[in-house]
């Protein structure tokens, strides 16, 4: 269409923009000040983390990716260390495309294969365990993919303005496994979800249950009435096809995959209660 072409040409020009967003913030230095002025008041070293310009140029260079400025935060130590990241930001045509729009008979889509970033996690964790041993030059490429893939996912911006130009009525990225995020998107719709495939990293190293359960690919979930027009635009904006992997359906309490259940796993997020003035923690009931 006409307004996905010009997506796509605004899509074009924000990969190409310039990220030196580290020369306009100055982390390192507020790091620094807030370091010295720890030391004045308390009279001794600050606890923590170092934290020196490679890392801030990899969150310079995240943010830049995004046409995004860095503009400062709260500041702690601690002994590990902790980013929480908050972002503001405004929604072309005003129209949001959120997680509960999803119609029956809508198709669902993913912009891209699942499963690289559990293999890479699980690729770290096999190096920890054997240390530095030697390995064949094409098996240690392929597991430094899965370890980036793990390291530096990449949020589909470009993806989701296509996916909402053309359409969308709902979406949610796949940050805490497909047969989680698929039932939060079906939940928040009323719809139930017909999986008629998983979409697997061709890489070879992936396995379904990393697909389905991983997480954090943050590849976009989508539901669309026209799956066809949104093909086609994908393409016509230079971007990966999405991949159809199912649809909606009438009834809400439908959760299915290839004809039987879609099985539970993935990240499920746990709140927990502060403890009272008593000592208990939790509801009383």
């Amino acid at each position: 269409t006409k307004e996905a072409r010009r997506l796509g040409q605004l899509v074009g020009e924000d990969q190409r923009v310039e990220r030196d967003v580290a020369a306009d913030i100055k982390l390192v230095q507020i790091i620094e000040d807030t370091r010295q002025l720890f030391e004045r008041e308390i009279g001794g070293p600050m606890p923590g983390v170092e934290v020196g310009q490679a890392e801030v140029d990899r969150i310079a260079a995240a943010a830049g990716e995004c046409r995004c400025a860095v503009v400062g935060g709260d500041l702690s130590n601690a002994k590990v260390l902790t980013v929480a990241v908050a972002v503001t930001g405004e929604c072309p045509g005003g129209r949001p495309v959120l997680r509960s729009g999803a119609h029956p008979d809508d198709a669902l889509l993913v912009t891209g294969p699942l499963g690289r970033s559990a293999a890479g996690l699980a690729a770290m964790r096999r190096q920890a365990t054997r240390g530095a041993s030697v390995r064949p030059p094409t098996a240690a490429a392929d597991e430094a993919a899965l370890v980036a893939a793990c390291r530096r996912p990449r949020a589909r911006i470009a993806e989701g303005m296509v996916a909402a130009a053309t359409g969308a009525t709902a979406m949610i990225d796949v940050s805490d496994g497909l047969a989680t995020d698929a039932r939060h998107l079906a939940a928040a719709s009323g719809v139930g979800i017909d999986v008629s495939t998983v979409p697997v990293d061709p890489s070879g190293a992936v396995s379904q249950d990393d697909a389905l359960f991983g997480g954090e690919d943050y590849e976009l979930l989508f539901a669309t009435p026209d799956a066809e027009a949104a093909v086609e635009a994908f393409a016509t904006a230079g971007l990966r096809p999405p991949i159809v992997i199912g649809r909606c359906t009438d009834d809400p309490a439908e959760r299915r995959l290839r004809g039987g259940p879609l099985p539970q796993g993935g990240w499920e997020h746990r709140w927990e209660h502060p403890p009272s003035s008593s000592g208990r923690s939790g509801p009383t009931g």
